[in-house]
């Protein structure tokens, strides 16, 4: 018998405007999306330019199933970003986090809500003013991976030509144990915030971007 892949459940619209939301034809109903790898290509081709999670990415959890179920909702969040797709979602922090730990999720679409921060509140408005599409991305080039990020107000740029980054970041974008990322790229990465690391599992924080929103001298 084959497995049943995980899925996630969404609610979707034609169109992001709250108040064309409502007329006729524009909601597509519910939808299940399978979580590995999110179906964001045909979400988009049936017209989803909205979606609403299902449940919160709750980053608390303290057992392997809870860490699958968030790392699959961050998965679906960080591939409609990619998308310009608006995605209304909560996010659940744990207080031993660190203060500014919503910033290395700053470059996807602004949750709706945050908890579980002393300063959340703060931290929602600051990631919501702050925010714009290719804040974080990476891009394979002939030989190479780039990632550029501004999360951090400036542009910091990487860039890796071995063949095992690559690999490795195959391996990571939709979640994985991190044994199975070799160890020096793993701790290389962690130190850069580009992997989320949400108990056993690493995951890869950057979208991946097929075109520009602006000259590549820019972004």
């Amino acid at each position: 018998m084959t497995a049943t892949a995980p899925s996630v459940t969404v609610r979707a619209w034609r169109d992001l405007d709250p108040q064309a939301r409502d007329l006729p034809g524009m909601s597509l109903g519910t939808l299940q999306v399978t979580a590995q790898p999110p179906q964001v290509d045909r979400l988009w081709d049936l017209g989803v330019r909205h979606a609403e999670l299902d449940t919160a990415v709750d980053l608390t959890g303290d057992d392997p199933a809870s860490h699958r179920r968030a790392v699959d909702r961050l998965c679906l969040v960080r591939d409609l970003t990619a998308r310009a797709v608006s995605v209304d979602w909560d996010l659940r922090l744990s207080p031993h986090d660190s203060a500014h730990q919503w910033k290395v999720l700053s470059h996807l679409q602004p949750p709706r809500t945050v908890t579980g921060l002393e300063a959340a509140d703060e931290a929602l408005h600051a990631w919501r003013t702050r925010h714009y599409l290719c804040k974080l991305v990476w891009r394979q080039g002939p030989g190479f991976v780039q990632i550029r990020d501004r999360r951090w107000g400036d542009l910091r740029r990487f860039t890796a030509e071995e063949p095992r980054y690559h690999e490795a970041v195959d391996r990571l974008v939709p979640g994985v144990h991190h044994a199975a990322v070799p160890a020096d790229i793993l701790e290389e990465f962690t130190a850069e915030h580009l992997v989320l690391r949400v108990g056993d599992l690493a995951w890869w924080l950057p979208y991946r971007v097929s075109r520009w929103l602006q000259e590549a001298m820019a972004v």
